[in-house]
């Protein structure tokens, strides 16, 4: 299990109970402290956005989960999966591009990385070195090789 990203997540989620238990609270307080709840904008608005924050809360847990259930030991040592460092060569532009997949709550400010739910990153999982794999993006149609190939397995050229 990546355990950065569950730290980041689980402040994320932190941060958003927080909210729920304190802030929304007041702020439905104050609203309400207005007077007639049937036409009141402002009340109806932190009731709003009490429900989006409970949504939220739902839904990062729920990622928590999956990312805490994460076994790195079981992912494939000859296929394209999370952690991988991929090489490509773009067919038609012939150019090659290096890419680590990784979940999406990694993504920084690393062009090399790819989100593993990108729809390159969903092309590539599975698939071996040497393959060809063709991607449907907006732009259009990429077909891509699979030069080489190093699973999260690999620590300095040499498998787990």
């Amino acid at each position: 299990m990546p355990k950065h990203v569950l730290v980041k997540l689980e402040s994320d989620l932190k941060e958003l109970r927080n909210a729920l238990l304190n802030e929304i609270p007041q702020e439905i307080a104050r609203a309400a402290s207005q007077g007639d709840l049937s036409e009141n904008a402002e009340y109806e608005q932190a009731l709003a956005k009490r429900d989006m924050f409970q949504s939220k809360v739902v839904a990062m847990e729920k990622r928590i989960s999956e990312v805490a259930t994460l076994d790195i030991t079981r992912l494939p040592k000859d296929r394209v999966a999370y952690g991988s460092h991929v090489t490509l060569l773009d067919l038609d532009s012939e150019v090659e591009v290096v890419y680590r997949l990784v979940l999406p709550e990694e993504l920084g400010q690393h062009k090399e990385q790819l989100s593993i739910s990108s729809p390159i990153g969903m092309a590539l999982v599975g698939q071996e070195e040497g393959a060809e794999v063709r991607v449907v993006i907006p732009a259009g149609i990429r077909r891509y090789e699979i030069l080489k190939l190093q699973t999260v397995h690999h620590v300095n050229g040499k498998k787990k």
